[in-house]
């Protein structure tokens, strides 16, 4: 689980620099929900060579519905809106907040052990996280208006994870994830011609370049990136998946070194050694890699 949880999080920081080329060259909210779609529809795909398909028990559609609200919907659109109208730096940092969040939440609400190791780690992580965005920037003073909404599409996206969470002890998060794609984006296409009037007529001029782009975030990104990630909530907990949130930021600036020409500060190591400490404590995988050693079995 933390392997496939690193990798995902390479997925997701890569994919910030495919969404950011992806909203520069077409709508935000009318590619994202057609993104998403077809994400959904590759994770049914995958489900049906995996043999995971069913239909939905009448006890859990509710769930599903409110899943996809807050997974997708809310939180895609909040953080198109909310990004438009902040900095990189306010964004970058409210975003971190995420685990720390799902943390909260999942004692709140799932009656979740919180240790003071945890803890430890989870600030580790947020403190790794302040220093990689704000390496190389002078944008962090005062308050932006796109950082409520920010905040709104993470506090949004940790409520989900909580739900998913619970849902699991009866439907296979993998499954969960299809349903939550495909109607998520139902509703992110009822938004799109409310807030982006023709916002799909752009979509086909787009190059090979773009759709490459679009095929790869909405598949490897979205659809198993999410697969994976919530499978990983239901085997090891919300808040133990959410602290690996940490390293997705740091991915991210590699990406945009790559694909966006952007720099990496050498603070920016200095981070991530903070996010991998943190990582560490805050998932529990230091605690069981110490057990493991004093009780003398091989890892």
């Amino acid at each position: 689980m933390y392997i496939l949880l690193v990798v995902i999080m390479v997925a997701w920081g890569f994919n910030v620099s495919a969404t950011k080329i992806l909203v520069d060259q077409f709508m935000p909210v009318s590619i994202t929900a057609l993104r998403i779609l077809t994400a959904g529809i590759s994770v049914f795909v995958i489900l049906y060579f995996l043999k995971l398909l069913r239909l939905p028990s009448k006890k859990e559609i509710p769930a599903i519905i409110l899943g996809a609200l807050l997974n997708v919907t809310a939180h895609h659109y909040y953080l198109s809106v909310g990004l438009k109208d902040t900095t990189a730096v306010h964004g970058g940092i409210i975003i971190g907040t995420g685990p720390l969040l799902t943390a909260i939440l999942s004692i709140i609400l799932l009656g979740s052990r919180f240790t003071l190791l945890k803890g430890l780690g989870f600030i580790l992580g947020f403190a790794g996280i302040i220093v990689t965005v704000m390496s190389g920037n002078t944008e962090a003073s005062g308050i932006n208006p796109g950082d409520i909404d920010v905040f709104l599409s993470i506090f949004s996206q940790a409520l989900s994870f909580i739900l998913i969470k619970k849902v699991s002890k009866t439907m296979d998060p993998r499954l969960m994830t299809g349903y939550m794609l495909v109607i998520g984006s139902m509703f992110l296409f009822i938004l799109s011609p409310i807030v982006e009037p023709g916002g799909f007529s752009g979509i086909a001029d787009g190059s090979v370049y773009d759709y490459v782009i679009f095929f790869a975030s909405a598949i490897i990104a979205t659809a198993v990136g999410h697969m994976g990630y919530n499978y990983a909530i239901g085997k090891i907990g919300a808040a133990e998946s959410a602290v690996f949130m940490n390293l997705s930021p740091f991915f991210s600036l590699i990406g945009a070194a790559l694909f966006l020409n952007e720099r990496i500060y050498a603070t920016h190591l200095i981070g991530l050694l903070l996010i991998i400490m943190g990582v560490l404590i805050g998932s529990g995988a230091y605690n069981q890699l110490r057990k493991s050693k004093s009780s003398g079995v091989a890892i």
